[in-house]
């Protein structure tokens, strides 16, 4: 067991948007010491300036891994290198912090997840909306509704200029509905506590800057064994429209429960990676009727004083998974459930590009 008083060795690879958040929560938290910052391009330079300087730069990640040598690695690189990286970290011992999706490919995740229990090491995948209050509350209400649950969610992402650029280079590996798919797909799961049987699912080829035969926009739905369905839609682009682009709600027998998010919602926000965790408020919809048909009990808005920004939400990521470390939390089913999502994903994608239904069964 470490020593809970030395600070963790962590090497952070990929220096983009999510990589220089956590690369911040490591900078500015306690029980943090950044051992090198990695990147083929020039962001590491600019994060390097960001964190004041004075961080070894490398731009190859075997050099960096052998040069260093970590106690822990944070992987924010595009996703058909998460499972090389991960796998190559665990290899010499170190704990894993990976951005979601954990691997490319169903297989990939289940080596990455073997790898992690073989070496006895730590490995946390970055489902961000698992660690803020609004959304807890949220899928906490949503079991208070009766079942059937109808579940209907989307972000579609007008994106220009930077996030164009990063949008292109996913959609090489991951369609939008895997990608950003997987937060909403486990979001579902934790909702209805049920098994998803089916899924189908439809996309579209918006432009030919993407490669022939992926898609930026695109729609599933998944039926779950107790009755629940579940919707989302996800679409990247300068053609994107914005209209309606932030939906996230769920609706039981007993009314519905809706994020309302009335400034993360508005013009020029789709695109915007800390405009997408804003909950802001809960609508809370109560469907029970007097004799008269009429309700009887106005809609609950429900607001949290502890609305964390999109950094604070990262910055709790990298305190559980030091706590997961210096506590030896057992992750089983953190990395089950990130498994699972992929896997749903995945079906949802196969759907797309075969026209048929799939079975998860």
């Amino acid at each position: 067991m470490r020593d809970k008083t030395e600070p963790l060795r962590i090497l952070v690879v990929g220096c983009g948007n999510m990589g220089a958040a956590h690369a911040w929560a490591y900078h500015t938290l306690g029980g943090f010491e950044i051992c090198g910052l990695v990147s083929t391009g020039s962001s590491k330079e600019a994060l390097n300036e960001k964190l004041g300087g004075g961080y070894p730069l490398f731009q190859d990640f075997e050099a960096a891994l052998n040069a260093t040598q970590p106690a822990a690695v944070c992987i924010s690189t595009y996703p058909d290198t998460h499972e090389q990286f991960a796998v190559r970290a665990l290899e010499q011992g170190c704990h894993v912090f990976i951005e979601k999706p954990l691997a490319d490919t169903v297989s990939g995740a289940e080596r990455v997840a073997e790898a992690a229990r073989k070496a006895g090491k730590k490995l946390v995948v970055g489902y961000i909306l698992r660690h803020h209050p609004s959304w807890e509350r949220f899928i906490q209400l949503s079991q208070e509704l009766g079942k059937p649950l109808v579940m209907r969610m989307n972000l579609n992402q007008q994106s220009h200029g930077y996030m164009w650029t990063v949008h292109r280079n996913l959609m090489k590996s991951l369609s939008p509905i895997v990608d950003c798919g997987v937060h909403y797909i486990d979001v579902m799961c934790q909702m209805t506590r049920s098994k998803p049987v089916q899924v189908s699912a439809i996309g579209a080829r918006l432009t030919e800057e993407i490669p022939e035969g992926n898609y930026n926009y695109g729609q599933l739905q998944i039926r779950f064994e107790d009755g629940s369905v579940g919707w989302y839609e996800a679409g990247w682009g300068p053609m994107m429209s914005e209209t309606a682009f932030f939906m996230k709600d769920v609706i039981g027998p007993k009314g519905s429960v809706s994020i309302v998010a009335r400034e993360a919602g508005g013009a020029g926000k789709s695109d915007s990676v800390a405009d997408h965790t804003k909950t802001e408020s809960l609508r809370f919809h109560h469907a029970a009727l007097d004799k008269a048909d009429q309700f009887l009990q106005e809609d609950t808005w429900i607001s949290l004083e502890d609305e964390p920004d999109h950094q604070e939400l990262c910055n709790r990521e990298q305190r559980f998974f030091l706590k997961a470390i210096q506590e030896d939390v057992d992750l089983t089913d953190h990395i089950q459930d990130a498994i699972n999502s992929l896997r749903i994903a995945f079906a949802c994608d196969e759907s797309v590009r075969t026209g048929q239904v799939v079975s998860l069964l």
